[in-house]
């Protein structure tokens, strides 16, 4: 006979694919579950494309050099939608962290990381719903998108790559948190960034001081970048290698704080 192995099992460390694609299937059937999370997550950005375009574009547009507004502010509507996807995320996280779940993960012989993994693929697949919805309603109103198929692909790659980095911000913050509240209240400045910059105004139309913010804003050369692969133009080289810098460089640091803070909170 052979002796029972009465040794406790522990959380393993090393890479466990089947525990953290059960824990991305729990995060996004909890989306599908929240409705009214999942409504104002796709609902809201068109209501702001709508209202950008038909209560203050009158007004913006006066005066640019762009023909129509619709085809100037869409970029900077998918940024911010990115902006309310990673605010959404660092409140799931803070749950998990601080409602008892996490717990039980670390109890189990799982690779407990794997929910915050959950949250990230979660978190791109709102995303993803509400930026196809926006251009979507954008064609519909005017939107001149002229790109070509790999305009798109760069474009979109572009925004994906942004929202990564937007939501491993978000999963620090939701970690360090003390709780959801404080997590809504310190994402509040992921959704203010993109209005101090070219997303919804040229920079230039601003005064000096917010200028040079708005021309030193991770969000400009991103919305520069897209809005130009969008209507079929040839973005800059310095502003596509500014946005790939700025948009790398804070998703490094988005995972690198996530994982540190993850341990600590262990």
């Amino acid at each position: 006979m052979t002796a029972l192995d009465l040794t406790p099992r522990v959380a393993s460390s090393g890479p466990t694919t089947s525990d953290t694609l059960a824990l991305v299937g729990r995060c996004l059937r909890r989306s599908t579950r929240q409705l009214d999370t999942l409504l104002l997550a796709v609902a809201l950005p068109v209501m702001l494309l709508l209202m950008f375009v038909y209560v203050f574009g009158g007004a913006i547009s006066a005066g640019m050099a762009h023909a129509s507004y619709v085809d100037f502010v869409v970029p900077g509507i998918v940024l911010l939608t990115a902006g309310y996807g990673a605010s959404s995320t660092a409140v799931d996280v803070a749950n998990d962290i601080t409602g008892g779940i996490m717990d039980r993960f670390r109890s189990m012989p799982i690779r407990s990381t794997g929910v915050v993994t959950g949250h990230v693929v979660a978190s791109l697949a709102r995303n993803a719903l509400s930026t196809g919805l926006v251009i979507a309603v954008a064609l519909l109103i005017g939107f001149d998108a002229g790109a070509s198929f790999g305009g798109w692909v760069a474009a979109l790659g572009l925004v994906a790559l942004y929202v990564l980095a937007m939501t491993w911000i978000a999963v620090a913050i939701g970690i360090s948190a003390s709780g959801p509240e404080a997590a809504s209240g310190f994402t509040f400045v992921i959704l203010f960034v993109p209005y101090v910059s070219s997303a919804f105004v040229p920079v230039d139309s601003m005064p000096s001081v917010l200028e040079s913010i708005a021309r030193w804003n991770p969000v400009t050369p991103v919305a520069d970048s897209v809005r130009a692969l969008l209507l079929g133009h040839t973005p800059a080289t310095s502003t596509v290698l500014a946005a790939l810098a700025w948009c790398v460089g804070l998703l490094v640091v988005g995972r690198v704080s996530a994982g540190l803070l993850f341990r600590r909170a262990r």
